[in-house]
């Protein structure tokens, strides 16, 4: 069997929002995890109040076994002070209806 032959995990689209002391290493702080797993977020966000830093990184595609691991990455990294994940369900569109 090759790896090519392995089952993948579906994808789903997530966001991670996080809160964190404001410092100068946070932002790289925070794409790592994801780097290491060669993987590329499709958004990131950030914005500065006072001393903290609220963060926010989304996966349009996302390996659904990698979410809750990439959460757990990103609690132990040093200053984050909360993580919230959502993740979205895809918008179900009505098929499209032909004239018969």
């Amino acid at each position: 069997m090759s790896m090519t032959d392995l089952p993948t995990a579906p994808a789903v689209a997530v966001r991670y929002m996080l809160e964190a002391d404001a410092a100068p290493g946070l932002l790289s702080r925070v794409l790592q995890p994801f780097a290491r797993c060669d993987l590329t977020p499709d958004r990131m966000w950030s914005h500065r109040q006072g001393e903290a830093m609220h963060v926010e990184v989304a996966f349009d595609a996302l390996p659904a076994d990698h979410v809750a691991l990439m959460e757990g990455h990103l609690r132990r990294i040093v200053g984050v002070r909360s993580v919230v994940q959502v993740l979205h369900t895809p918008a179900v569109r009505p098929a499209l209806l032909t004239a018969a």
